[in-house]
């Protein structure tokens, strides 16, 4: 219950990059986020390449119309969780798989933000030249942005915070 009760977003990230076997437990929960009639309709797409994250982020701050913004708040990752839109509980899915990726990564102190406009940022012609170039084809749609990254904040700092939040309403 600690993990409910305490997991916040992150923005503010170290400049280092989360090992791969981290990064792969976090998938691996989002991979077992339940789903409309187990048709398991969401995707996941890690990106640790700066070039390829830098970009998603314009994009997205230009969806924002804050071109200027960093909305991804300089983590060095982004997991984004698109689902298939032939499946009809595909929102849903794709939501419970992006939740369980962020309960996950506090598990493991790892910072996590759900950043939006995912659905906006792959039905741009941009968006989904990004898509085409990481090999995904179908009907897919952006369902969220999940940001992930080592806390730049110490976490028993961001511990206390939360707990304070909680107990101290």
């Amino acid at each position: 219950m600690d993990i409910f009760k305490t997991r916040r977003s992150t923005k503010s990230y170290k400049n280092e990059m989360i090992d791969d076997e981290t990064i792969d437990k976090i998938v691996e929960a989002g991979m077992y986020a339940p789903s409309g009639r187990n048709r398991q309709s969401p995707i996941i797409i890690v990106v640790k390449n700066k070039e390829v994250r830098d970009n998603l982020e314009k994009l997205n701050a230009k969806i924002l119309n804050k071109p200027e913004s960093k909305p991804f708040y300089n983590a060095p990752v982004v997991a984004i969780v698109l689902a298939d839109k032939d499946v009809f509980t595909y929102i849903y899915d794709g939501s419970l798989t992006a939740g369980n990726m962020m309960l996950k990564a506090e598990e493991l102190n790892i910072g996590s933000c759900w950043i939006h406009r995912a659905k906006e940022m792959f039905e741009t012609e941009e968006g989904l030249k990004i898509l085409e170039s990481l090999g995904i084809k179908g009907n897919y749609e952006g369902i969220a942005n999940i940001i992930l990254g080592i806390p730049e904040i110490k976490k028993y700092i961001h511990q206390l915070l939360c707990l304070w939040t909680v107990y101290f309403k």
